[in-house]
């Protein structure tokens, strides 16, 4: 049992404990440092998203009264004399869909139509979602970060622990292996950080 403590012993030598410490705490800041560029890259996200969606909300209302706009139109050209000023009015007051159908012949206030009117909205509210999808990504890789500072943070204090014990100390060598198996187990971890694409 002493032949083994004596060889475990230089896992509390001076120089393991401070490179640990200095691994450690470059390790810890730098899990800190991206979690926290993660966590504002996830802000400007949602802040993004939700102008988006902002956006995408008021062409839908407007799509909404083009479309009130042309079928109160379509009505006073239903209803106006064929070859009269009125009805070249409506006809050219219709929105540029509404006249595309017409000019083919084809039936009016059809799903083409509507798909052609909430076009943009709906490209607006696909953006949104986009930009929300990007913020969940950045969300998972902050959290995944915060578990890496974490672990490197107790690695280090294992480290500084077993720094402050005597030499001869058993808990020394056993702080000291707790230290290392932070370092890796953090190791592994910040290897598995997910990553965010775009």
């Amino acid at each position: 049992m002493n032949n083994l403590f004596s060889k475990l012993q230089i896992l509390g030598s001076e120089l393991v404990l401070g490179s640990l410490i200095a691994i450690l705490s470059v390790l810890t800041a730098l899990a800190g440092y991206q979690g926290s560029m993660a966590d504002s890259e996830q802000t400007t996200s949602n802040v993004q998203g939700q102008q988006r969606l902002t956006d995408a909300n008021a062409e839908y209302l407007t799509a909404n009264q083009l479309i009130v706009y042309d079928y109160t139109l379509y009505d006073g050209y239903f209803t106006a004399q064929p070859g009269t000023e009125q009805e070249e009015y409506y006809l050219s007051s219709f929105s540029e869909p509404l006249q595309t159908d017409m000019a083919a012949g084809v039936d009016l206030f059809s799903d083409s139509y509507y798909e052609t009117m909430y076009a943009d909205a709906n490209a607006m509210f696909e953006e949104a979602d986009a930009l929300f999808a990007k913020a969940q990504e950045w969300n998972k890789r902050g959290d995944a970060l915060q578990l890496v500072m974490l672990i490197m943070a107790l690695g280090l204090a294992f480290a500084a622990w077993a720094s402050l014990l005597k030499e001869d100390s058993r808990m020394r060598i056993l702080f000291a292996f707790f230290s290392i198996a932070m370092l890796g187990y953090g190791l592994v971890t910040y290897l598995a950080v997910p990553s965010v694409v775009g």
